[in-house]
């Protein structure tokens, strides 16, 4: 199931958006990168739930605690119209995760705002985050409702107490019919208080462009970040296997307003495996 489907199935009813650690402001030291004189890594690392959706279908519990045991701290939740929010969080307190962000379908932001803001108000949730955009959504008409949707959107969670982001894909960095980086037209039109960028490393680097750019353009609008690889052939494999320099990027945290660092596959061939490997391999980073 890709991610446009795995959203879809589960949008209809405002049951589980996700659970939330609260986020330090962008001046505050991040809490989740420990520093010493010399080095510094990162102390909390969380985990996309998509990434191991296949085995949430047959087994929820069961793959939270499998989550948990692989040492992650925080999980990013997808909106959830099966489970009740309050079984949710008591399952993440008992195996000891919280989930300091989830990802929303722009669907329920446009036709369910309020129910969306009332299931992260009951769950303490801090991030609300719009991860994709259909094909025929990607047009500059389309860019110009999105930005004042997602202004709406961020109005609206900042007044609960919430903070809106997008997530981007690669697409977003391809010229629009009228020459436009929709990316770059997105960072101006949306007001920085009220939305918030979720960066993906992956797809950022499928798109031929910088992170370091984008964090020195924009400082401290990032608060989180998706980590994924890319192997030779540019297809995605574990985090640590592929040739994505994370330590120079994470060295660049405090400028980019960096508190969340969020393992993900689109489509592992063995998820646990493939979380292990993430994890693994950022417990050893310095930078």
């Amino acid at each position: 199931m890709n991610r446009r489907l795995f959203l879809k199935s589960s949008f209809a009813v405002p049951a589980a958006v996700g659970v939330f650690a609260g986020c330090a402001s962008e001046t505050e030291p991040d809490p989740e990168v420990s520093e010493t004189a010399a080095t510094r890594s990162l102390e909390r690392i969380g985990v996309q739930l998509y990434t191991v959706r296949n085995l949430l279908e047959s087994d929820y519990e069961g793959t939270i605690q499998a989550v948990a045991d692989a040492g992650y701290d925080e999980v990013e939740t997808v909106w959830d119209s099966e489970r009740n929010p309050d079984d949710i969080r008591a399952l993440l307190d008992k195996v000891g995760l919280v989930a300091p962000s989830t990802h929303v379908p722009i669907e329920a932001l446009e036709t369910n705002l309020t129910g969306v803001i009332d299931a992260a108000q009951r769950l303490g949730h801090s991030y609300i985050v719009c991860p994709w955009l259909e094909e025929d959504q990607r047009t500059m008409a389309h860019y110009r409702n999105h930005v004042v949707l997602f202004n709406e959107v961020g109005a609206a969670c900042k007044e609960a107490g919430i903070q809106f982001a997008y997530h981007n894909h690669e697409f977003e960095f391809e010229p629009t019919e009228d020459g436009v980086i929709p990316y770059d037209f997105m960072l101006d039109a949306m007001d920085p208080d009220l939305v918030k960028m979720e960066l993906d490393l992956y797809w950022i680097a499928y798109a031929n462009r910088s992170a370091s750019e984008y964090f020195q353009r924009d400082p401290g609008r990032y608060p989180l970040c998706h980590i994924k690889d890319m192997g030779p052939d540019r297809g995605m494999v574990p985090v640590g296997e592929g040739q994505i320099d994370f330590a120079a990027i994470l060295a660049e945290s405090e400028t980019a307003g960096l508190k969340h660092y969020i393992v993900e596959h689109d489509h592992p061939e063995d998820a646990l495996a493939s979380i292990q490997t993430g994890i693994t391999h950022l417990r050893s980073l310095t930078f």
